[in-house]
């Protein structure tokens, strides 16, 4: 069974970064069309980005120009650099298989003003 774990939240000042990662156990995930999503307090998770397995990437409007979505083959993992954050952008952040529907866990990522 494939597990998606992620990892790199934490507390940063407005207009630091973060680096997320999402790797998973059983499977490969650049044959995997890979994205990221959020879930403020309080409010519904929402889409941030995705890369195909083409390496084709897409962002929630909104997101464009200081986040970034990549892979690292050889690590396995999906990643997410932040940039430039802002208290905005407080939320659990999860990684999930677009093939499979498979959610990660979520990793923390707050942003102090």
């Amino acid at each position: 069974q494939v597990q998606l774990v992620e990892s790199g939240g934490g507390v940063v000042q407005t207009g630091g970064s973060l680096r997320l990662s999402c790797t998973a156990s059983g499977t490969n995930l650049t044959l995997i069309t890979m994205g990221w999503y959020r879930q403020p307090p309080g409010k519904e998770r929402t889409f941030v980005a995705l890369i195909s397995r083409r390496g084709t990437t897409d962002y929630r409007n909104s997101l464009k120009g200081r986040f970034t979505i990549s892979r690292d083959s050889a690590k396995n993992t999906v990643d997410l650099q932040m940039n430039n954050l802002k208290p905005e952008d407080t939320a659990v952040y999860y990684c999930k298989n677009l093939y499979s529907g498979e959610w990660g866990q979520g990793t923390q990522v707050t942003v102090s003003s």
